[in-house]
C-alpha cells in the first residue's frame, strides 16, 4: 500500500513532540518553569492529536476490511480516501464490490430460471450438520401452498410427509413416487427426485417434485393439440379443393351457353370432388377404427401358432423384397390374447419394418420373444433407416406418417390394442437396429 504520506505525517508529529519535550526540559533547566509548563501542555496536546490521527487511520482500515469480509458494500468509499494512503485499499474494495454485484446478478438470473420452470424445486444448504432452505422456487411455493420459509423445521410443519420421507432416507438420493396432502385436499401423487451436491466446504441437497396428474394432463393436452393439427390438415387438404371446384362449377353452370370444354371441366371437377370425398371417408373410417376399438376377446393362443399364421401372410412380401428373416421365436408357451387383434399388431409392425428396409442393400428382420419378471415380451427388429430424432415423440400419434401411401393409424392402433390387453408397446432405436417391443402381462 502506498502509505508513505501516512508515515511522513506520523514522522513529523513524532519529531515535533520530541522537539517540544526537549525544549520543555531545556526551559526547566533554565528555570523558566511557567514557559516549561506551557510547552509541556502543548506537547501533551500534540500527543493526543497524534494518537487520534493514528487511531482514525487504523479504524478506517478495520471498518473497510470488516465490510469486505462481511460482503457489505452498501456504503461508498470516501472520495478523499481514494488516493494516496488508501489507494490500494480502495482498488481492492472496488474490485470486490464489482465481483459481489456480478455474483448477485448471476444469482438473480439463476433464481429467475428456477422460478420459470414448471417443476417444484427446493434447494437445501447444510450448515453445521443442520439443513436450511437455500432456495425455494415459485412453483414449489404455489404448488404446496407454502410460504418461502428459511428453516427445514418450519417446512416440516407444512409438508410433514415429504420431510419425513427425505429424513427417513437420511438425505440420500431418491427417485420415487410420493403421496402428499396439500392443506385439506385429498392425497396427490408426485414424482420425487433428489440429488446431493458438494462444493468447497458446502453441501447442497436438491429436491424436485412434479405432479404426476399434471404431467399426464400436460401430455394429454399436447397429444390433443397435435391430433387436432393433423385432423385439421387432412380436412383442409380435401375441403379446400372441393370448395374451389364447387365455385368453379357454379360459375360454369351460370353461363348462358356451355361449350364442349366446359363439359370436360365439369367432369374433371366432379371426378376430383369424388376422389377427395373418398379420401375423407377413408380418413373418418380410420378414425372410427381408433375411437371404437372393440374389447379384446381373449383365448389361450400358442405363440408359435400366432406367428406361423402371421408369417404365412407376410412371407411372400418378405421374399419379394429380398428381406432375410431371422426368426428366433420357438416357444411352447400359450398366452391369453385376442388372436385376430394381435395378428393385426404383428402384421402392422412387420409392414413398418419392410418399409424401413426399402433403401437398404442388406435387408434383415429379427423376431424374438422372452419372459422376464412374469411378463412376456415380443420383439420385432430391423436394420433399416431407423427413426429420426425429430419424430420420435410422434410415432404413436394418430394419422402421423412419413409414408406417402400411409394412413398414419398402424402404430396408434397397435398401441391401443396392446394397451387394451393390459400391456404396452415401445420402441428402441440405435445406429444398427430399430426394435418395437410388445410387453404382455
Amino acid at each position: 500500500m502506498k502509505n508513505w504520506k501516512f508515515y511522513n505525517a506520523l514522522f513529523v508529529r513524532v519529531l515535533f513532540v520530541m522537539v517540544l519535550f526537549f525544549f520543555c526540559v531545556f526551559l526547566i533547566y533554565k528555570m523558566f518553569y511557567y514557559n516549561a509548563i506551557l510547552v509541556g501542555l502543548f506537547a501533551v496536546v500534540m500527543l493526543f492529536e497524534m494518537y487520534f490521527f493514528v487511531k482514525n487511520q487504523l479504524l478506517f482500515y478495520d471498518r473497510t476490511l470488516l465490510s469486505m469480509l462481511q460482503k457489505d458494500f452498501s456504503t461508498n468509499f470516501p472520495e478523499e480516501n481514494k488516493k494516496d494512503n488508501f489507494e490500494s485499499l480502495y482498488l481492492l474494495y472496488d474490485a470486490l464490490k464489482i465481483q459481489q454485484q456480478e455474483q448477485t446478478s448471476k444469482e438473480l438470473v439463476y433464481q429467475s430460471i428456477l422460478n420459470s420452470i414448471d417443476t417444484g424445486a427446493l434447494i437445501l444448504e447444510k450448515d453445521n450438520d443442520e439443513w436450511n432452505i437455500f432456495l425455494m422456487n415459485d412453483c414449489f411455493s404455489n404448488l404446496f401452498k407454502v410460504p418461502k420459509v428459511s428453516h427445514w423445521s418450519y417446512l416440516k410443519n407444512y409438508l410433514p410427509s415429504l420431510c419425513n420421507e427425505i429424513e427417513k432416507s437420511d438425505f440420500a438420493e431418491l427417485k420415487s413416487a410420493i403421496s402428499i396432502k396439500i392443506e385439506e385436499q385429498d392425497l396427490q401423487t408426485f414424482m420425487l427426485q433428489t440429488s446431493l451436491t458438494k462444493t468447497y466446504k458446502k453441501e447442497y441437497f436438491i429436491i424436485l417434485l412434479d405432479s404426476i396428474q399434471r404431467v399426464i394432463e400436460k401430455k394429454e393436452k399436447e397429444a390433443w393439440i397435435n391430433l387436432m393439427k393433423i385432423i385439421s390438415h387432412e380436412l383442409m387438404n380435401s375441403l379446400t379443393p372441393i370448395r374451389a371446384l364447387s365455385q368453379n362449377l357454379l360459375q360454369i353452370v351460370d353461363q348462358e351457353k356451355l361449350e364442349e370444354d366446359d363439359f370436360e371441366d365439369i367432369k374433371s371437377s366432379i371426378s376430383t370432388i369424388i376422389n377427395r370425398s373418398d379420401h375423407l371417408q377413408v380418413f373418418v373410417e380410420n378414425y372410427r377404427k381408433l375411437a371404437m376399438l372393440p374389447t379384446p376377446t381373449k383365448v389361450m393362443t400358442p405363440i408359435n401358432t400366432l406367428f406361423e399364421d402371421c408369417l404365412r401372410i407376410m412371407n411372400p412380401i418378405l421374399k419379394a423384397e429380398n428381406i432375410e428373416l431371422i426368426n428366433d421365436i420357438n416357444s411352447s408357451r400359450s398366452i391369453l390374447i385376442d388372436k385376430n387383434q394381435m395378428e393385426q399388431v404383428i402384421i402392422n409392425l412387420i409392414t413398418n419394418s419392410i418399409y424401413a428396409l426399402k433403401e437398404k442393400s442388406e435387408k434383415k428382420m429379427f423376431l424374438s420373444s422372452y419372459t422376464e419378471n412374469n411378463r412376456f415380451f415380443i420383439t420385432i427388429s430391423d436394420n433399416g433407416k431407423g427413426i429420426d430424432s425429430e419424430i420420435r415423440d410422434k410415432v404413436f400419434l394418430p394419422f402421423f406418417t412419413t409414408r406417402k401411401d400411409g394412413a398414419g393409424i398402424g402404430l396408434t392402433l397397435s398401441k391401443n390394442i396392446i394397451e387394451a390387453h393390459g400391456g404396452y408397446l415401445s420402441y428402441q432405436t440405435d445406429e444398427d437396429k430399430t426394435s418395437f417391443v410388445i410387453c404382455l402381462i
